[in-house]
């Protein structure tokens, strides 16, 4: 079976990584907005007795340093080996995606152009000729739409034609005066047998001054030749145009080579009145409303987040009980019972009890970004950003970061000054990532009404990005002084969200954090439990055990069992290191049994509610009189002291994994000893002054 390696190309907002979840049925996350693919990301599948491997590369508006996503794509296509190219462009706004075609072509690699959104093409009245414009570009175009899955069969036909047949030469013209000068390059080449085949792909690179190509040729012998032909190209090109911009030169080639091709080949008879995007932007983007509905949708989202999410947590809660009880019932008491029920199943189940509520909040954002408008939303922050000294472009890794930290890291490295992209990583533990919803949806549920649980989970939310917004005004003002620089981003068209691709995410998110429950979640309950019930005190035991058996009142024997329990637990070594920690949470107004949980809690935010499950709930026999761990938490742990926890899990330092990846965009371990230092210190001060000012109420 041959293998043909695709390199995936397009600009932000063409479709590309939902053009290839349709042709490879792969499950890539898909926005309408920029940034969303800032690694390359490679799928796998088999048409035809070929195998595919395509490798999404970011989307990127040119070949070139500006931005790491174009300097991620550039690196790619310059140094790995690929077969050809798919370079996708959005139909609705040819001349625009034609500028990165340009680029492609000096490549001179096999390539199929898709022209993708051809279904939003023939709604605004926009034909292109796709025959006309393979000859004018020497490569195969296609129509295609990746949510009508159209045309989908011939691209992949195509990209089987031209893998089995030879490279046809790219018809990129330029104007007559480069094109000379090119022309003088590849003779120079030819005349000293440069074993090369790709002469007019490194010509325009030279006449371009790229650096890499550049540097790759500095050890040639023909270099020392070359340079005198390069000097006089260069003083021809800068007579001719009256600069030596040669950026802007190629740009205005390029800008007309487009323009060229587009009015050869497309009809545009939509008629000049407002579009229906404008019209929704009027109310959307506008000044006054804008903020306002933005904030009503989140908070919409986190009503539905809590009111149907607590609707199958009474279901999944009597199903880890029944569970827990059938399995003591089959194993009896031992300790190999107590590991698998009050450690095992108690653990795991506790965070399962949150999924629906994850699923709901993932659904919700997902929706937010296939539709186009939170591409409008950090348009419309923009502003307010700025005053507190973040960049516009921050609010895509900062929303990403209701989701989860680890991809919001990532998502910071389309911020391109490396003074934003720090500040913005210091402060997206801020935005409280779906493994703290669990932590939230358990105490908001022990301490409010039904009724205003939501309203409180949308304002924890709030007062969580307020604070990461706050604290960006801090450290803008004394670690990341600098300049603001203007912040520009493509506003794109709105969409009709594909309910397919929401699923493959949701779905997705969903089998994540059911895979980490089952494999990270449950070491962890079990190194809990382990940690909880050992070491064994034998002697006192006994000593219990014989004043248990002097007595025949029940209450007495109760009371002691309880006694014995909670030795126990205070002794063991998840007791001893409790203790020791306890002093620095005292003031907070926690036990040594949430210090704990705080400390499980840099493995995996999840952790914490697991680790309550089990210390709040060890030694207790399940029954029907069983409390549910939210009433245990509601019995064991004071109102102020619950405000004051909020706080702290919604400023400290994120999961174990996200601080990994912390350090890596960061670069370099004493960022996250800064970040450590840093949010601990302000998640004190915070928690502190609100359990004193919570015991007032």
């Amino acid at each position: 079976m041959k293998i043909i390696k695709i390199a995936l190309v397009g600009q932000p907002n063409v479709g590309k990584s939902m053009l290839l979840n349709s042709i490879g049925n792969a499950k890539l996350k898909v926005g309408n907005f920029s940034g969303v693919t800032v690694s390359k990301k490679t799928v796998y599948f088999e048409y035809n007795d070929y195998k595919f491997e395509i490798t999404d590369l970011p989307g990127s508006y040119a070949l070139s340093d500006y931005t790491l996503e174009e300097r991620v794509t550039k690196n790619f296509l310059d140094s790995n080996e690929y077969d050809l190219i798919i370079n996708v462009v959005d139909s609705t706004n040819l001349e625009r995606n034609l500028y990165l075609t340009t680029e492609l072509l000096v490549l001179n690699k096999k390539m199929v152009i898709a022209l993708n959104m051809d279904d939003e093409a023939i709604k605004e009245n926009i034909s292109i000729n796709e025959e006309q414009l393979s000859k004018i570009l020497g490569k195969n175009c296609v129509k295609t739409s990746a949510t009508k899955k159209t045309g989908v069969n011939q691209l992949l036909e195509t990209i089987i034609h031209v893998y089995n047949n030879e490279n046809p030469q790219s018809r990129l013209h330029l104007s007559d005066v480069i094109e000379e000068e090119i022309r003088k390059i590849v003779l120079f080449f030819q005349e000293k047998h440069f074993a090369n085949n790709s002469h007019r792909e490194i010509a325009i690179k030279l006449l371009r001054e790229d650096k890499s190509t550049f540097k790759k040729f500095h050890d040639e012998p023909i270099f020392t030749e070359l340079q005198p032909i390069l000097t006089k190209s260069y003083e021809h090109i800068y007579v001719h145009y009256q600069t030596k911009d040669l950026d802007e030169i190629f740009n205005d080639e390029e800008v007309a080579f487009a323009r060229g091709a587009v009015a050869e080949t497309v009809i545009d008879k939509k008629h000049q009145k407002v579009t229906i995007t404008e019209k929704i932007d009027a109310i959307l983007i506008n000044r006054f409303i804008g903020v306002p509905i933005f904030l009503f949708l989140m908070w919409g989202l986190f009503q539905l987040t809590f009111e149907v999410g607590s609707i199958p947590m009474d279901w999944i809660d009597a199903f880890f009980a029944n569970l827990i009880n059938g399995t003591k019932d089959y194993l009896g008491e031992n300790e190999l019972s107590s590991v698998i029920t009050d450690g095992a199943i108690a653990g795991v189940g506790s965070v399962v009890l949150f999924l629906p509520n994850i699923m709901i909040l993932f659904f919700g954002i997902a929706l937010l970004e296939t539709t186009g408008y939170m591409s409008r939303v950090a348009f419309l922050l923009d502003g307010f950003f700025h005053q507190f000294g973040l960049h516009g472009k921050s609010f895509i890794p900062l929303v990403t970061g209701f989701g989860c930290s680890v991809p919001a890291y990532m998502a910071a490295r389309t911020l391109r000054n490396d003074r934003d992209r720090l500040l913005t990583l210091f402060i997206i533990g801020f935005m409280s990532c779906g493994a703290r919803l669990p932590i939230y949806v358990l105490f908001v549920g022990a301490f409010f009404a039904e009724e205003h649980a939501g309203t409180v989970l949308f304002i924890i939310y709030i007062i969580g990005a307020s604070l990461g917004i706050i604290a960006a005004k801090v450290l803008k003002m004394t670690a990341f002084k600098g300049k603001d620089e203007p912040f520009v981003m493509e506003i794109p068209k709105y969409r009709w969200p594909s309910f397919m691709l929401i699923w493959h995410t949701v779905s997705g998110k969903a089998m994540m954090y059911l895979k980490k429950a089952g494999t990270f979640i449950l070491l962890a309950s079990i190194l809990i439990w382990f940690a909880s019930n050992y070491p064994k005190y034998p002697e006192i035991e006994v000593s219990y055990q014989t004043k248990i058996g002097q007595t025949t009142n029940e209450q007495q024997i109760q009371d002691l069992n309880n006694e014995l329990d909670l030795y126990k637990l205070e002794h063991s070594y998840l007791g001893l290191i409790g203790k020791f920690s306890e002093p620095f949470f005292a003031p907070l107004g926690y036990d040594w049994k949430m210090a704990i949980a705080l400390e499980t809690g840099l493995a995996a935010k999840e952790v914490v509610v697991s680790t309550l499950g089990i210390l709040y709930g060890l030694g207790e026999e399940e029954d029907e009189n069983s409390e549910s761990l939210v009433a245990k938490i509601r019995n064991n742990i004071s109102f102020a002291s619950a405000m004051s926890f909020i706080v702290f899990v919604m400023i400290y330092l994120p999961c174990l994994a996200a601080s990994m990846v912390f350090v890596r965009e960061a670069g370099g371990w004493k960022y996250l000893g800064y970040l450590f230092i840093f949010t601990t210190f302000t998640a004190w001060i915070l928690a502190f002054i609100t359990y004193n000012v919570a015991i007032l109420l």
